[in-house]
């Protein structure tokens, strides 16, 4: 009677933790993503070719680059990692900061369309890839609104969010597929829905933006921002560089394939993931002077990261070579081996994340982005040499890069900060 009362107990208090609490929200709005996406992907799958595919990877591959550069992350990250008495002050600056950093993004990838079409030898992109860049021009709407409501840790907003925008996106998504619009299907859904966050956010929190223009202590906020631009702009060149070498030496079907083994094999986990990781940085922040609580969290949050991720990544890999073939169709059996790989490429992913939140939420995201630097260089020499044996290869390489670089640094990381705060 005594342990089933302590077990009662037990898993009270951690379903009454404020981090599940925030997983809780941003878990349900990615279950209903991931049912949403499910009949996208089926639908994207029976109705693109693998070219159709190639050339949504390469429209996504420049919108993911692009967002790096609006510094959406590292300015968001600071206001919810700022003292209070700075917040005010970080906030009116972020805002002008952001229609700066967007406006020029929007204007950059326009100019640069024409250019991206000719490598890649599809001059139908140029219209899509201008029209994407529409989405920059609404960050700023709501990047503020956003970051102070994860500061104030109520993710159930963002859950909120995030599940309204995948309802709206999918549904635009498969109804313009299904009336055969191609690639267009996937740029409209992304400018249409993107509203949605400012409609959001504005109901959620009262902060407005400033009447006045200030970049007052912008040099603060671009000091913490540009190291993680750096991490953040080395984490996409690293996480899409395969597709670039694919695409660029193998050409747009074979890269159609390519991504839609990712596509169909991370898709589940890495949501699953980033739900855990979405919830840990705010979570780690609030104890960030307090080594001793900052250690029980960082621990006790990868633990329960590991015990949901690790099974479920295990299982969807042993089990696509039965579902590729019933749910996307006979023609991307071809994929099966690469999405295998893809899928156990995630397993090292949870604690790569739990580690680069730690630093950041300590103050020290320089580690982080040193160690990208050479890590992407790395990978980047191996792809160009591995890309001429096929996407095969380059699949094997993403999987045993990741098993071997990510242990090393994560325990030396790990050890060493901790330790520099005794």
């Amino acid at each position: 009677m005594l342990n089933k009362k302590l077990t009662t107990n037990k898993l009270k208090q951690i379903l009454s933790s404020k981090y599940i609490r925030n997983v809780g929200w941003l878990g349900g709005a990615e279950l209903l993503n991931r049912v949403f996406r499910l009949g996208t992907t089926v639908t994207l799958a029976r109705m693109f070719t693998p070219e159709d595919y190639g050339l949504m990877a390469v429209i996504y591959t420049l919108f993911e680059f692009a967002n790096v550069f609006t510094l959406r992350g590292g300015i968001g990250a600071k206001i919810i990692q700022a003292p209070e008495q700075d917040v005010k002050t970080i906030c009116n600056t972020s805002y002008w900061l952001n229609w700066i950093l967007s406006g020029s993004i929007f204007i950059i990838q326009c100019l640069a369309a024409s250019f991206i079409a000719d490598f890649y030898g599809k001059k139908q992109l140029v219209l899509p890839i201008c029209v994407a860049a529409i989405t920059y021009l609404m960050l700023p709407l709501y990047m503020v609104h956003l970051a102070i409501i994860e500061r104030e840790n109520r993710l159930k907003i963002t859950a909120l969010c995030n599940a309204a925008q995948s309802l709206v996106n999918n549904t635009i998504t498969v109804i313009l597929a299904l009336l055969g619009m191609g690639v267009w299907s996937i740029v409209w859904a992304m400018v249409l829905t993107t509203p949605l966050w400012i409609i959001i956010t504005w109901r959620n929190h009262d902060w407005r933006p400033p009447k006045s223009f200030s970049l007052e202590g912008w040099r603060k906020i671009a000091g913490f921002g540009g190291n993680l631009l750096g991490i953040e702009l080395l984490n996409k060149i690293k996480g899409n560089i395969d597709y670039l070498i694919v695409g660029r030496f193998l050409g747009v079907e074979a890269l159609g394939i390519y991504y839609f083994a990712f596509n169909a094999g991370l898709g589940i986990s890495m949501n699953v993931i980033n739900t855990f990781n979405s919830a840990l940085f705010p979570y780690l922040c609030e104890v960030s002077d307090n080594t001793n609580l900052l250690r029980k969290r960082f621990f006790s949050s990868l633990k329960k990261i590991c015990i949901v991720t690790f099974p479920l990544i295990i299982l969807q890999s042993s089990l696509a070579p039965f579902y590729v073939p019933i749910i996307f169709g006979q023609k991307w059996t071809t994929a099966i081996p690469i999405l295998v790989l893809i899928c156990l490429s995630a397993l090292p992913i949870p604690i790569d994340n739990a580690v680069y939140h730690l630093l950041n939420a300590i103050g020290k995201p320089r580690i982080s982005l040193y160690w990208n630097l050479i890590k992407t260089l790395t990978f980047s020499i191996l792809a160009l040499f591995v890309v001429k044996w096929g996407i095969l290869a380059v699949a094997i390489l993403v999987t045993t890069f990741q098993f071997f670089t990510t242990p090393l640094f994560s325990i030396w990381a790990i050890k060493y900060t901790l330790k520099s705060r005794e």
